[in-house]
């Protein structure tokens, strides 16, 4: 092998990563076609038969329908252009039953199918170029600590019944702590002994000396600080579920900071039914009536001990245990219907194995008993309880049972879609909202083309003019380096917005840095008196170390951007990062195989660099 040559493998290597590269940057030149997604809300059909209806209806209306295709349960309605699409949305919701279908806007991919049969797929496109909803959400810490505390509370109550520990009280304090009262000094200490044994997360405090004798106990802040977390994660968690629910494609929901949650719908227009969406909140809880206490005393304010006071939904206030017998965490899954008997709306619910197993111990004791079921939500930042059932238990119950009570079909449905999403762990409020229209988006996609082409095409012509023949190597490198970061992206599916647009011209500046320290080093060895092809070899070795140092400093800055920034600075970091890996490779291996092939076994009296 001379000075200039790869072997054979290597040539091979360079075309499969140019081909493969090529074949998976492809879907992105088709775009996308306008599109209407149809899916059933719960167990209505998505079939053949509602496809001709709506495809009829749309015919009707003189929308252009591009095509029609029922996948994954739902329907997806493809346009010639937004005019059409707006014209077929208008007159779906005329023949569509709203209870029972979604119909949301999307953007459906134009790829054929040869190539998704492939696994080639589009970039997803941000916010910022699509069109949509954006949301910034402040998670109520106050709220998640005094869940917490009511957590405690109830622990603490059911610790000191077992261990029979005489308590006056135990109750949450209007500044934040728990505020616990003895009848005497040594079921004071008793209580330290069960508190320091069993309830490590709180710190303990001596109360002022009264005949009460009391404590006070407060959650670490370590374990408040990992209680927040973790009800973070559960919203996020909570938001993708009830997204996923509706159909809206392609959402954004991610953390920023410590306490907000970054909410984008992507082709949603309805803010209103946007934030009905992500905020609706919805729980069940179980509690035994309280049937020894007097409701009517409890409504003048003397509640007894380990009772609460709560509102039937269709009658008047009812006594129930404090003590919770099953949540909304342990449900699984939540299915609307009839009831048989009565042919009342019902929600179906089942429990995981923890909760099943609980919650039939519970029952077990309770036989003959009346249970309530409590139903809680967040309306306008309040929570809302009243009681929607009540019923005597005939027997234990396991992990499915149904629940009556409700109003109509369509709040057993609703009940049914939030039980499944799941609850969120704490409150949210939005404070900050933003809309991004279609044709805004679409402007932000011209501008960021037009600016791409322009710079590439600038970039080029430079090349080509002060390095000539080196100058054409480069710019074919510069090309692949783009098909090479598209493909990339294409992949793992990234989403592409402004700031990624501007970390791929980026891209191509450091790919360009790359190209010019190569040739002016060629050039400089040739002016010691090297022949050129030593020059060329000289060029490309001696150049590899500084590249190498200056792609390592970038990459490490946009490392940094990634793990500190968020939202568009975490795109623009992605799509620099990966543009370096691919500068890289193209710089380096790619334009030295052309070289190679070009100059390689030749005899060469000068070069034209």
């Amino acid at each position: 092998m001379t000075q200039n040559q790869y072997p054979l493998w290597r040539y091979l290597l360079v075309l499969a990563i140019t081909v493969l590269g090529a074949l998976y940057a492809l879907p992105n030149l088709y775009g996308f076609d306008p599109a209407l997604q149809i899916s059933a809300r719960r167990s209505a059909p998505v079939d053949s038969a509602l496809q001709k209806t709506l495809t009829e209806a749309v015919a009707k209306a003189g929308a252009e329908l591009k095509a029609s295709e029922v996948s994954a349960g739902r329907l997806l309605l493809r346009f010639k252009d937004d005019a059409s699409r707006s014209k077929a949305m208008t007159a779906l919701h005329e023949v569509v039953d709203t209870k029972q279908y979604l119909v949301a806007f999307n953007l459906a991919s134009a790829t054929p199918e040869w190539l998704k049969a492939l696994g080639g797929k589009p970039m997803y496109m941000g916010l910022d170029l699509r069109g949509g909803v954006h949301f910034l959400m402040q998670v109520d810490v106050d709220e998640v600590r005094k869940q917490i505390e009511d957590r405690f509370i109830t622990e603490l109550r059911g610790a000191f019944r077992d261990k029979k520990v005489r308590f006056r009280a135990v109750s949450r304090a209007a500044e934040g702590g728990i505020d616990v009262t003895f009848l005497n000094a040594a079921a004071k200490e008793a209580a330290l002994e069960v508190i320091n044994k069993d309830f490590r997360d709180l710190l303990v405090a001596e109360g002022p000396a009264s005949d009460e004798f009391p404590l006070k106990l407060t959650p670490k802040p370590a374990f408040v600080v990992e209680a927040r977390k973790t009800a973070i994660k559960q919203n996020l968690t909570t938001l993708r579920n009830r997204i996923n629910e509706f159909g809206v494609a392609e959402p954004v929901i991610q953390q920023q900071g410590d306490s907000r949650v970054v909410v984008q719908l992507p082709g949603v227009e309805d803010t209103a039914e946007a934030k009905k969406l992500i905020g609706a909140t919805a729980t069940l809880e179980f509690r035994m009536v309280d049937m020894a206490g007097d409701v009517k005393s409890a409504t003048e304010g003397k509640v007894p001990p380990g009772s609460k006071l709560f509102q039937r939904r269709n009658g008047g206030p009812i006594l129930l245990n404090r003590k919770v017998m099953l949540t909304g965490d342990a449900i699984v899954d939540a299915s609307s219907g009839v009831e048989q008997q009565n042919g009342e709306p019902a929600v179906f619910i089942t429990l995981d194995g923890k909760g099943a197993r609980n919650f039939a111990r519970s029952t077990r004791e309770e036989i003959g008993k009346q249970m309530a079921v409590v139903f809680i939500e967040q309306v306008e930042g309040r929570r809302v309880e009243e009681v929607i059932n009540v019923a005597t238990i005939r027997d234990e119950l396991g992990k499915r049972f149904q629940i009556t009570g409700l109003d109509n079909a369509d709040e057993s449905r609703e009940l049914a879609l939030l039980l499944r999403a799941g609850a969120l762990a704490a409150p949210m409020e939005i404070i900050e909202e933003r809309t991004v229209g279609p044709s805004l988006g679409q402007a932000n996609i011209d501008r960021g083309l037009s600016s791409f082409v322009v710079g590439f095409i600038a970039v080029c012509i430079y090349m080509l003019v002060y390095y000539r023949m080196f100058g054409l190597i480069a710019n074919i490198g510069l090309a692949l380096n783009v098909v090479l970061l598209v493909a990339l992206l294409s992949m793992l599916q990234a989403t592409l917005s402004l700031p990624g647009i501007a970390g791929i011209l980026l891209t191509v500046g450091v790919a360009v840095d790359a190209n010019v320290l190569i040739n002016e080093r060629i050039r400089e060895e040739i002016r010691r008196g090297m022949s050129p092809q030593a020059a060329i070899h000289a060029g490309y070795e001696r150049a590899f170390a500084t590249i190498l140092d200056s792609n390592v400093t970038t990459l490490i800055a946009a490392v940094v951007l990634f793990s500190f920034g968020s939202g568009p600075v975490k795109g623009f970091a992605i799509s620099l990062s990966l543009g370096i890996l691919t500068s890289m490779f193209t710089a380096v291996t790619c334009t030295r195989a052309l070289v190679n092939l070009i100059f390689g076994r030749r005899r060469l009296k000068s070069l034209s660099v």
